[in-house]
């Protein structure tokens, strides 16, 4: 960036560690100086609209997402009842289903207790949508609205992107990845006792994904 007479901006770069909590105990840098900028960890950054924190737990993105997602919902509520279904179910779609689905295959793997969250704020949707009771299954109006649950979007949305590696459809810009005929039949993730292999390590693929989405789009259909 020198050679290039170019300067980060301290105001729009964020500095971040990741680790488990044990990792990052371990770390004692106070601040870091690169080029002519002199940055701060944070404990989550902002990354194309994604929250990242330090874990990798996607706890500070879901609760920002379901935020945003109540606040859209509180707003339409006053405007819905004045609206076709039609017209109702496409702002639901653009204000609440677009934010879910959002680079959504970094929630893969996330707690259950994050799905509810993100769950709760699509059954608030249905039903704003639909009219229906609280005191009624929110299964039917689902299926009705010809919606996936948060968990199987989570999982098709991944299941999507590794069918495009596999079949060489990934866009221009990414690199295209070759895998060879046992790759295919063996996609599986890292191993390892540590918190962040575990629990917050990238989406990957395993066979029972297939069995899984059948039921999902029959639950659709």
């Amino acid at each position: 960036m020198g050679a290039n007479r170019l300067h980060l901006n301290p105001q729009k770069t964020q500095l971040i560690w990741l680790g488990s909590r044990q990792q990052l105990e371990k770390i004692t840098t106070g601040e870091i100086r690169i080029l002519s900028a002199q940055l701060h960890p944070e404990p989550s950054v902002h990354d194309l609209g994604v929250m990242i924190d330090s874990r990798l737990t996607m706890a500070d993105h879901v609760t920002a997402v379901c935020k945003a997602g109540y606040y859209q919902l509180c707003q339409l509520r006053a405007v819905v009842q004045s609206l076709t279904s039609e017209a109702a179910k496409s702002l639901i779609n653009a204000f609440i289903s677009n934010r879910l689905d959002y680079c959504n295959s970094r929630l893969y793997n996330i707690t259950d207790t994050q799905l509810q969250c993100l769950q709760s704020v699509q059954t608030a949707a249905a039903r704003l949508v639909n009219g229906t009771r609280y005191s009624k299954h929110i299964t039917p109006v689902l299926r009705s609205l010809h919606w996936l649950p948060v968990r199987q979007r989570i999982t098709f949305k991944v299941a999507t992107i590794v069918h495009k590696c596999l079949n060489g459809r990934v866009p221009v810009q990414r690199p295209t990845v070759h895998w060879s005929a046992s790759d295919r039949h063996a996609l599986c993730g890292p191993t390892g006792s540590s918190e962040v292999a575990n629990c917050n390590r990238p989406p990957v693929v395993h066979h029972r994904w297939t069995t899984s989405l059948k039921h999902s789009t029959c639950f659709c259909s």
